[in-house]
């Protein structure tokens, strides 16, 4: 028995020293080699889904892939909004150093996020190609003794030229992949955990820790930062998803990485099996599949894509024109998005800036070691600092763009994501638009038009979730954004391992989906920060409800109704909070009422909703009350350049004080104003067996439709394809 003891210590002993030493020597490392900037290199920088990370990179390239290796050293801007250069992250360091109060100690404060202060509105949209950028500037981010400090830098000056000291008690700054990845390791450092896990009969070898906000709950969490960790045993698969150390649940102090609490309410909770669970091609069973296998689909352009991108970041494709960056919060930031009129030619705006400004993802069981599990996703983890690496051929085809992004470590060194976002032009098949004559007209006309559109695409891997989030811009003017959501569900233990054994009176708080496995009932809330500039910055919001009027009999028709449309233009912001309703339906258009068709329309663009889902919690409960943005589906507000993340700046452990549902309440003036649209697709998730051991992808999506925007039909001129002009691919001699 003590020889036992003796190794379980020197065990955690040496795991301790390694981590210390292995992130010792990783800060050395990194400014001095370039090639040590990848996260396919170091993914401990990159991920937080658990504390083992694989070394291979070999399966993300198809054979005959040519990768390719972007000196980011050497970057430059070329635009208002490009994101910081690695040159110019490591000048904002260097200022910041030498700023007090951060001249003490590099390691007593941490950066949570270095990126470009970007520019007014109005300086940007008066900049033209070819002028001189305005000063660069650097946004910090930093905690430095637990207060939370806001930093701008002036680039060119070298100088701060603005410092605030937020309260942290309305929360905390977005975590690091320090934080993550320490909470991770942490409770190996405390007897009584490596105990229970023994106890559990988990060996520490097979063991793989989740780090998970905490939400809040009350005063009991202020004043320090918490979170919780949760283990599973990787003891037979890599799906240790699957595999939960179920009522066992670690409180830890995130700055002293000191466990506070240890809670264990799962004795009598068995570890569900490995079998089944792992989702690797190589290791699915060698046994026929009862299904016909599909033979390869690819899409060929023997002339190179039709879309170009300049300076890094400027995307031209057919009429549109945007500007795209990787952004660590976000994830995808599209800017400047405008298109080129095919009777004028004249280059018109549609959007000034859109992106993913807040997840969030309440799972619906108040037990004791699950109520907590309220995340938002982009402010507590950060979406863009979760994207993973895209799979060419399949997320994305052969043809694809990629795009890196360069973030910073806690510490403020850069490091690069590497092929988070992909571009490519898609065809489905689908039709831009067709019309066949009748053969009675006696015309033999038919008329028809391919659809190809442009997809803007990342995904993140938000420890066992994955979303795909698409930005699809299409020749007639619409904006499609879509959110796919896969990956593996968090699930739940449970002593039963048929739905036949369950006590009428106890609650599952979900399915079971495999023996001992129950995954639990949650929502996904995705909200969209649409800053519409439709035609000019100056717009206002316009409900248009579809209302049914009765015919009178004395008229002389013989219908009894029809539906007509009533335009409400909203005056204040509390006019255009808008719950979707599908027996009271309207549309909603951001228009331009100085500017108007040749018939006297306004231009104008829609928001079209596709299947969403509304928030059913009680509006005072904790994690409502911090998602209270998702209220409602639709929200106006004033352009305000401080309000951009719909849960808040700090989102982590926050109260809902500063959320877009407390700025709204203000009820401000929108009408004829610069306003900003907010929109939340939603998704109520029932888990069922064909969601184990991985789920098949579910998607939803919004339209951003014009609407009176152009005199007519935008591709009416669009020429149809011709056999002659497309590659004909021989099939294989197999086939």
């Amino acid at each position: 028995m003590e020889s036992r003891v003796l190794l379980r210590f020197m065990f955690i002993l040496i795991t301790t020293l390694f981590l210390f030493f292995f992130t010792k020597s990783w800060f050395n490392l990194i400014p001095n080699k370039s090639d040590q900037l990848t996260c396919s290199n170091y993914s401990p920088w990159c991920t937080s889904k658990n504390r083992f990370q694989s070394k291979s990179t070999n399966n993300l390239f198809y054979p005959g892939y040519k990768k390719t290796i972007r000196d980011h050293k050497s970057h430059i801007p070329h635009h208002p909004l490009d994101p910081l250069t690695i040159q110019e992250m490591n000048k904002a360091k260097s200022i910041l150093l030498s700023y007090p109060p951060f001249t003490i100690s590099s390691s007593s404060f941490t950066i949570h996020s270095l990126v470009l202060e970007e520019p007014e509105k109005e300086l940007v949209l008066k900049w033209r190609e070819g002028d001189k950028l305005s000063p660069r500037k650097a946004s910090i981010v930093a905690l430095l003794h637990g207060q939370a400090h806001v930093i701008i830098i002036d680039l060119e000056s070298n100088k701060v030229i603005q410092h605030d000291i937020r309260e942290t008690k309305t929360g905390y700054p977005t975590m690091t992949i320090e934080d993550m990845n320490s909470a991770a390791w942490a409770p190996l450092s405390d007897a009584n955990f490596n105990r229970t896990i023994a106890s559990r009969g988990v060996d520490l070898a097979d063991l793989a820790c989740l780090p998970l906000s905490t939400g809040w709950f009350g005063t009991k969490e202020e004043k320090r930062r918490l979170i919780k960790v949760q283990c599973y045993t990787m003891q037979g698969t890599i799906n240790f998803y699957m595999r939960p150390i179920e009522g066992l649940t670690v409180l830890l102090d995130m700055d002293t990485k000191q466990v506070v609490e240890i809670t264990d309410l799962g004795l009598d909770i068995p570890i569900p099996k490995a079998s089944n669970t792992d989702y690797r091609f190589s290791k699915q069973p060698n046994k026929p599949l009862m299904m016909r296998v599909l033979n390869p689909i690819s899409i060929e352009q023997p002339k190179g894509p039709s879309f170009v991108i300049e300076d890094g970041h400027l995307v031209k494709w057919a009429n549109w024109e945007f500007h795209l960056k990787p952004d660590p919060r976000a994830g995808v930031v599209i800017s400047q998005a405008r298109i080129r009129d095919s009777e004028t030619g004249v280059l018109r705006n549609v959007m000034y800036k859109g992106l993913t400004s807040e997840l969030f993802v309440p799972y619906m069981d108040p037990t004791d070691a699950w109520y907590f599990k309220t995340y938002m996703d982009a402010g507590e983890y950060g979406f863009g600092l979760q994207a993973m690496p895209l799979d060419p051929l399949n997320d994305c085809p052969r043809y694809a763009h990629y795009m890196d992004g360069v973030f910073t470590a806690s510490d403020g060194t850069p490091f690069i994501r590497s092929n988070m976002i992909c571009v490519f032009e898609s065809y489905a098949g689908d039709i831009g638009w067709r019309h066949a004559e009748s053969p009675i007209t006696g015309m033999e006309i038919r008329e028809v038009r391919p659809k190809v559109t442009l997809v803007v695409r990342m995904a993140a891997s938000v420890a066992n979730y994955d979303y795909i989030v698409d930005w699809e811009f299409q020749m007639d003017g619409l904006i499609r954004v879509k959110v796919g959501l896969s990956g593996i569900l968090m699930v739940k233990g449970t002593p039963y391992d048929n739905l036949n054994k369950v006590p009428k009176n106890e609650k599952l708080y979900g399915t079971i989906l495999s023996e001992n496995v129950v995954g639990v009932i949650h929502d996904h809330y995705v909200t969209f920060y649409l800053d519409m500039d439709v035609d000019g910055s100056d717009n206002s919001f316009v409900k248009v409800n579809l209302v049914r009027e009765n015919t009178s009999p004395e008229k002389g028709s013989p219908r009894r109704s029809y539906l007509r449309a009533d335009r409400n233009v909203a005056k204040t912001e509390k006019d255009a909070q808008i719950k979707l309703k599908l027996y009271e339906p309207s549309e909603f258009h951001v228009i331009n009422p100085s500017k108007e068709t040749r018939v006297g329309n306004p231009v104008g663009y829609k928001i079209v909703p596709g299947g969403t889902a509304a928030s059913l919690l009680d509006h005072l409960d904790p994690p409502q009350k911090r998602g209270a943005f998702t209220n409602n589906q639709i929200w106006v507000t004033p352009y305000n350049r401080s309000e951009q993340w719909a849960g808040g700046l700090f989102v982590y452990q926050s109260h809902g004080e500063d959320t877009l549902a407390v700025w709204s309440e203000r009820d401000r003036p929108i009408q004829n104003k610069d306003i900003v649209l907010w929109y939340t697709l939603g998704f109520h998730h029932i888990p069922c067996q064909e969601d184990f051991p991985i789920m098949p992808t579910v998607s939803s999506s919004f339209d951003l439709k014009p609407v009176n925007f152009f005199e007519s039909n935008p591709i009416l001129r669009m020429p149809p394809n011709l056999e002659k002009d497309l590659p004909i691919c021989k099939a294989a001699a197999s086939a």
